[in-house]
Parts: structure tokens; sequence; C-alpha cells
């Protein structure tokens, strides 16, 4: 048996508490971790600032995904505009064309019952570019608005006053008083029309 002497006492006392010392650091490794000073941070701490990490992913994801949702809108009007602009953007030369259109119209109708030789040249070459204009409108999809006989309908027409009439249905286009056209279905200019009613007795026209 070895003798114990005080040295070898206190060599047996600090070994035990080095070894105490080493458990407590190992107890610490497994609930602290290191921050980004270096100071020490307990599980809980990590979890918190590990859910805060979250929150602000989710909320750039969020900001991401209404930016991706902004830019898909503006493409869409953009997109919008182009077609609008292929489709329309002959409108006001058009509308300004068709007051050319009437005044050939009514040159015809001016010379309905002149049996003239020389007027009836005339009319043939007003005809003949009358039918040219209109033939050049349509290939960009103007189209005129000519309602005899139709319903009256208020996108298309307006109603310049109302006849009575025995032959016509009530509501109906009994006459125009001057053509209106579309372009790509939309109305340049509506139909200035006369709109039948049933007869009351006293055959006196009301104005609309």
């Amino acid at each position: 048996m070895t003798e114990q002497t005080p040295e070898t006492g206190k060599q047996e006392e600090f070994e035990s508490r080095g070894a105490e010392e080493q458990l407590e650091t190992a107890a610490q490794d497994n609930t602290e971790t290191v921050d980004e000073g270096g100071q020490p941070r307990t599980l809980e701490q990590a979890l918190l600032k590990l859910a805060e990490a979250e929150a602000v992913m989710a909320s750039h994801q969020t900001e991401v995904l209404r930016l991706h949702a902004d830019m898909q809108n503006i493409r869409r009007r953009a997109e919008q505009d182009v077609e609008k602009a292929h489709k329309y953007g002959q409108e006001k030369l058009v509308s300004e064309l068709l007051p050319v259109i009437d005044n050939l119209e009514r040159a015809l109708q001016a010379t309905d019952d002149q049996e003239d030789q020389r007027v009836s040249a005339l009319r043939q070459g007003v005809e003949l570019t009358l039918k040219s204009f209109i033939g050049c409108l349509q290939k960009f999809n103007v189209e005129p608005l000519d309602p005899i006989g139709e319903p009256f309908n208020p996108e298309y027409h307006q109603a310049m006053g109302m006849m009575e009439s025995s032959t016509a249905e009530p509501d109906s286009v009994t006459a125009v008083m001057q053509k209106g056209y579309t372009l790509n279905g939309r109305v340049l200019r509506p139909a200035m029309v006369m709109v039948a009613r049933a007869p009351d007795g006293d055959g006196v026209d009301v104005k609309a």
C-alpha cells in the first residue's frame, strides 16, 4: 500500500477538480452556442434568432411574389395597349375621312334624277370613287352602319326622332339620316336614324 503524503493528496484533489470542470464544460456545450460577437448564447436564444430569421425570409418571399405579380400585370397591360394601338390606331384618321364619304354620297343623291350625259358621266366617276374609298376602308375593318328595318339599338344608333308607321315594327329604324361606322367592332360614329312608333290617329311626328 502506497503511503499518502501531503503532496499526493493535493494532486488527487487537483485531478478531482479538473474532472468536475470538464463535466461542467461539457454540460455547457450542450446548452450554449456562440453568437457573432463571440458571446455565449443559450439554446432558447438560438431558437429565437432562428425564428426571427425565418420571419424575415418569409417577408422577403412575400415581397418577391408581390413584385412578380406587379410585373405580370404591367406586362399584360402593355400587351393590351399594343393590341389596341394596332386595332384602333387609325381611329382618328378614319373619323376625319367619314365626312368625305358623306359628301360623295350626297353628290350621288343630288344627281339621282339627272339625265344629262355630262352629269351622268360625273355621277359614274363619283360612284367609282366612293366604291374605291369604301373598299379601302374595309381592308382596315371599317364597316358602315345602315340599319334600315333593324330594331333600334342605342349602342349603334342615335335617334333623331320618331315616325308613325303602320307597316314598320315599333321601335325599328324606318329611315337613316346619316350612316354610322365601326372600326373593329368599336363605334366610330353612330347612325342617325328615325324610329318607328305605332300610329295614334293624329299623324303628327314626335321629336325624340
